[in-house]
């Protein structure tokens, strides 16, 4: 009962007392809402017992400009509850012959979303704060660690000390133990989120550090730790993460960093270059000695 409360609180910008109706509206996506927060506003009418018009005052009602915007809203709230097997019974309506056009639309739709709500003041600040790091720690667990992997791999290039912090074979505080101020933490999760991303998150804060999220919106548990949050739309096909729109991002951001940082960076890719020259790194560019 209480978790069907906070859901109210937390959807409803409004502020107002809700009507009976709505609140059968609410209830119903309580108790429904691995199948409810994807579904039409008729279809949604239709299950609770009231016009689909009823639906759209609503959302209206709730302080949103329609549902297209209430159903997002409750997808992100409601998104990190999702258990594999209820995201493989998301996709049912998807027939297998049409899986790769139906996820590369998903996919298309998720980074047009997240470029339309991108604050592009925000992820200066990102690139400021990055910037002006100690150190750079880079943390993504579970279905984020190849996201994270990638980011550290690109930074290495651009700045002298990057940690990446995994579930490898030491436990992540002994990977983040040395983290203090003046250093950036840059915490990477999405739905289903990882709580031991989450506690480093808040040690990091401890510690006098300068937390950045990377997640799905602003009603990821990340935002409420993170000085400053980028948003990546994620929403699934099915069981499996979209990280279409969240690689992005990272790429976004590791262009802007290369940017600020061109010289130094010319500078190592030429040492970079002459060593892989020497040892003949990449394949069809070896040298043929006498």
């Amino acid at each position: 009962m209480q978790e069907m409360q906070d859901m109210i609180d937390r959807l409803n910008q409004s502020g107002k007392r809700l009507s009976k109706g709505q609140r059968r509206i609410v209830e119903y996506i309580a108790a429904h809402y691995d199948k409810a927060v994807f579904m039409t506003a008729s279809r949604l009418g239709e299950c609770v017992g009231v016009s689909e018009s009823t639906v759209v005052r609503f959302a209206s009602a709730m302080g949103y400009e329609g549902y297209p915007q209430l159903q997002r809203a409750m997808q992100e709230l409601v998104s990190h509850r999702l258990t594999p097997n209820q995201r493989v019974e998301m996709s049912e309506e998807i027939v297998p012959e049409n899986a790769m056009s139906h996820v590369l639309k998903r996919d298309m739709q998720n980074l047009r979303t997240t470029l339309e709500s991108m604050d592009n003041t925000v992820f200066e600040q990102v690139v400021e704060r990055i910037l002006s790091a100690r150190s750079v720690y880079v943390m993504g667990l579970r279905s984020a660690a190849p996201l994270a992997e990638f980011m550290y791999y690109y930074l290495n290039y651009i700045f002298p000390s990057v940690r990446l912090v995994s579930s490898g074979t030491t436990d992540v505080f002994d990977e983040i133990s040395k983290l203090e101020g003046g250093d950036v933490l840059v915490g990477i999760s999405f739905p289903r989120y990882s709580t031991r991303t989450l506690e480093a998150m808040r040690y990091a804060k401890r510690c006098g550090a300068q937390v950045i999220s990377i997640t799905d919106g602003p009603m990821s548990p990340l935002t409420e730790i993170a000085d400053l949050s980028l948003m990546a739309h994620t929403d699934m096909a099915s069981f499996v993460d979209s990280l279409a729109a969240p690689m992005s991002v990272i790429n976004a951001l590791l262009v802007a960093l290369g940017l600020r940082r061109k010289d130094a960076l010319r500078e190592h890719f030429s040492k970079l270059e002459a060593l892989w020259d020497t040892y003949e790194i990449y394949a069809g560019e070896s040298k043929h000695h006498g």
